[in-house]
């Protein structure tokens, strides 16, 4: 009896250790920086149409601020991470892919088809000829404009430089703030910076800045921040705008105190039915009417690190995430482009202009911080906002970038 008593025991114990085996194998633990409103729901709703088409799989899904995100990610990639992380493509991605820590699927992309459903995200993905994740969307940046108040005092929408200029002193004249921003954050100020770049300078320029080619002493850098002048100097952005993040900066346009929002097409999601119908939306201007007009459309993405444990049901995930109806679905709660071609975007005014933008760019950029390295977009971020509350300090503030880019990129 005793005998048989261990070895029920030694049965009861060993069903007990694999039953406790396959709750771990069969949790997904995901971390997401997805925190605002809109994604935060799209994303609450695919976690759920992914275990109810995986029943045996249960996801752990942790939610983190932006900000936070950004910093924790590195520590969580190194240590003990979890099974899917949410990221950003282009240079943001490949400085976790040459430190080995994004688990390579490109086996994922083949047999999936993803090759051809996603041809035009697949640049960038990839890193040496191999795919590091899987895009969800991509967007349009641009200037959000309020029409009632171009109404108003007799504003066209601007197509050049000159004509943006001659705006933002009509507004400014009239107690309207042109352009409301929030640079707490750094970013906000970069997608400035891109733009006049790509505008002054073109894109193949652009992207040599951003891979460490050229000094940021550069006099066509210089140039930029002199075009850059006609908007500071006069006043033309939200006062203290240092002290707002984006999103508070956002009533600012809603309430009619300015006119202006150089954003992502994200930023539409937050419109409400009472804003919506006083909202425009236009291409950043010609500055030079020789330089090819490019655009930053930056891609999200899911990607599996190279010490998840969990590695077989992250592939579930990518992949189901990889598909055009759930694609489609995301970025109908979005407002924004699905990666997938096959997938189909949703009818909206502010999508299809960031549609026809894309597709008639000259070429793409992904963002300031998710071109160039790190420690170099750390440092240029810093740079830009300084240089937009003390535009006096310009030539020291580049400089400084000059030192931090000879450094980052050993030059």
């Amino acid at each position: 009896m005793r005998t048989l008593a261990k070895k029920s025991l030694g049965m009861i114990s060993g069903l007990m250790l694999a039953l406790s085996g396959s709750v771990t194998a069969g949790t997904l633990v995901i971390n997401s920086d997805a925190s605002d409103p809109a994604p935060k729901k799209a994303w609450a709703e695919v976690i759920e149409k992914f275990e109810q088409a995986n029943p045996d799989i249960k996801v752990k899904y942790n939610l983190y601020d932006h900000e936070a995100y950004k910093t924790t990610i590195r520590n969580w990639l190194v240590t003990s991470p979890p099974d899917v992380v949410f990221w950003y493509a282009g240079n943001r991605m490949k400085t976790f892919v040459d430190r080995g820590l994004f688990e390579d699927v490109s086996d994922m992309w083949q047999a999936n088809g993803m090759t051809t459903d996603f041809a035009s995200a697949m640049p960038a993905m990839t890193v040496k000829g191999k795919q590091y994740g899987v895009p969800y969307t991509y967007y349009q940046w641009g200037i959000y404009y309020r029409k009632d108040l171009f109404e108003k005092y007799g504003i066209a929408v601007p197509k050049t430089w000159e004509d943006l200029v001659a705006a933002s002193k009509t507004l400014k004249d009239n107690g309207v703030t042109p352009f409301t921003i929030g640079t707490k954050y750094l970013w906000t100020a970069a997608g400035w910076f891109d733009y006049l770049n790509m505008r002054v300078n073109g894109l193949d320029f652009h992207i040599d800045l951003m891979d460490g080619k050229v000094p940021y002493t550069d006099p066509r850098v210089k140039a930029v921040f002199e075009k850059w002048n006609d908007l500071v100097e006069p006043g033309y952005y939200l006062d203290n705008h240092a002290s707002y993040s984006w999103q508070e900066a956002q009533p600012f346009l809603y309430n009619g105190e300015a006119a202006m929002y150089l954003m992502g097409n994200f930023l539409a999601a937050n419109f409400t039915d009472e804003v919506r119908p006083n909202m425009g939306f236009f291409q950043f201007p010609v500055i030079d009417a020789n330089v090819p007009m490019a655009e930053d459309a930056p891609m999200d993405t899911l990607h599996i690190p190279s010490k998840a444990k969990n590695k077989e049901d992250a592939r579930k995930f990518l992949a189901f995430v990889a598909q055009p109806e759930i694609q489609t679905m995301i970025n109908d709660a979005l407002l924004q482009i699905p990666t997938n071609n096959k997938a189909t975007p949703k009818e909206d005014e502010f999508l299809n202009a960031g549609v026809v933008m894309l597709g008639e760019a000259a070429g793409t950029a992904q963002f300031y911080d998710r071109d160039t390295d790190p420690a170099m977009a750390k440092e240029g971020m810093k740079g830009f906002q300084q240089y937009m509350v003390h535009p006096d300090r310009i030539d020291k503030i580049l400089e400084k970038l000059e030192k931090t880019r000879k450094r980052t990129f050993k030059q």
